[in-house]
């Protein structure tokens, strides 16, 4: 009957009329219905719109982008996500973002670089997976450009350029020369007898790139040999600054410095040439435990001092924060590796207690800094390279710090490196960031 009444309206209404007991039906048929259609209509009007249902007031909302600019307004942004995300000017924050696939890969190959030391050649060394070579930097918010290393060199024209720090340096000038070495090849003009110090100079563009080891940034006295094996505790001076960087510093136009890990091995503290205190004390000997922190935090705000007051620098300062290592199952010592092939999620890895500690030491006595920096007119810059980094397990050389490892014997018991970064590698990034920093302020 419906049916008909939608494609044949007449030969429903003649016998209808013949009929008025079925008029009758159908007009009590049609109150019927539509006090049920205003009954619901107006029951509808009582739900909540959908941003104030209780599954949208949860709070781990996705952090995928809202498309719709309705309900962009009804679902603000996370107030920690905005924190991250951006600065307090309302900046893209370029060190908060996520790993993305990138098919351009590399700028070089341990072929093409001759700047690669052994322990970072992983290509070299035998390492067989390569998908750890092709992922980008993606800060969320914004876009970050590849390093353009003519345009960078031609930035630094004239200039000279510091690393300062422990073995992370060192990892990072060498991915820096291999980049730049793609428009000009640089010249080694120095080294020092372990070639842990060792200077670089670009001939067409009078750079000269440096870098100076000071492990501790700290005067200290190590006996200890390239595979971190110890005869005697490390001593630590808290108080007298490494004269290895201090007696350059203020040559160059840009520096980078970073320590961290190095505070955690055990150490004697010295201050005023007396001891003081030690961190994981010898048996033997009755010394207070003052802890790593204690010196860290003792020794940063020292450097930080002596830049931002003391020294007559005019060049740019970046810090960079200390990175994580990604050992899972045990330490270097103790077996344990890192044989991940794809970079992680935010959330998937945890910084581990000890480097907790150093991250929230560095980054509490910069803050103090930044505001000496910013009094006496010295550009100190936060170079946070700390929560991209512990994104990327899959970039360690692991076993293939040593040469072919696994040659003679593929169940081989091998030292794992799961701190320092295979060249090419996601450390490359880092480049890209700085020069961001540098053009774009």
């Amino acid at each position: 009957m419906v049916k008909k009444m939608g494609y044949n309206w007449k030969s429903w209404w003649r016998p209808l009329h013949k009929n008025n007991y079925l008029v009758i039906k159908l007009g009590v048929s049609v109150l019927l219905v539509g006090l049920a259609f205003t009954l619901l209509f107006n029951r509808s009007s009582d739900f909540p719109p959908i941003s104030e249902t209780p599954f949208l007031q949860n709070p781990h909302i996705s952090e995928s982008p809202v498309n719709s600019q309705q309900n962009s307004d009804q679902i603000p942004p996370q107030e920690n996500e905005r924190e991250e995300s951006f600065d307090s000017e309302g900046k893209c924050n370029i060190f908060r973002g996520d790993w993305v696939p990138d098919e351009a890969g590399p700028f070089y190959t341990n072929m093409s670089c001759s700047h690669i030391e052994t322990h970072q050649n992983c290509m070299k060394n035998g390492r067989p997976d390569t998908d750890y070579l092709y992922w980008r930097w993606k800060p969320h918010g914004c876009e970050l450009a590849r390093v353009d290393p003519k345009k960078f060199l031609e930035f630094v024209r004239n200039k000279s350029w510091g690393f300062i720090g422990d073995s992370i340096s060192r990892n990072h000038v060498q991915s820096f020369l291999c980049v730049l070495s793609t428009v000009e090849k640089a010249k080694e003009v120095y080294h020092d007898e372990s070639y842990k110090s060792r200077r670089w100079f670009f001939p067409s563009h009078n750079f000269t790139v440096s870098v100076l080891w000071a492990p501790f940034l700290a005067k200290a006295e190590i006996f200890e040999d390239m595979n971190g094996v110890s005869t005697s505790e490390i001593k630590l001076h808290l108080d007298i600054l490494d004269k290895n960087w201090t007696e350059q510093y203020n040559n160059f136009d840009y520096t980078i410095f970073s320590v961290g890990k190095w505070f955690i091995k055990t150490a004697i503290y010295y201050e005023n040439d007396t001891i003081l205190g030690c961190h994981h004390c010898p048996q033997a000997k009755n010394f207070t435990d003052l802890g790593f922190n204690f010196a860290y935090r003792k020794v940063m705000r020292n450097v930080f001092n002596y830049i931002t007051t003391k020294s007559s620098t005019k060049g740019v300062i970046f810090y960079r924060t200390s990175t994580p290592d990604h050992f899972e199952g045990g330490e270097w010592f103790s077996g344990g590796s890192c044989k991940r092939k794809f970079p992680s999620k935010k959330g998937e890895f945890e910084l581990n207690e000890l480097v907790r500690i150093l991250r929230e030491i560095e980054l509490d006595e910069f803050e103090k800094a930044s505001f000496k920096a910013s009094e006496n007119g010295v550009s100190l810059r936060l170079f946070d390279v700390n929560p991209m980094s512990l994104l990327r397990p899959d970039g360690h050389p692991g076993p293939y710090r040593f040469y072919q490892p696994f040659a003679e014997d593929k169940n081989a018991t091998v030292i794992n490196d799961c701190l320092h970064w295979c060249l090419p590698g996601p450390i490359d990034s880092w480049n890209d960031l700085l020069m961001e920093m540098l053009l774009n302020g």
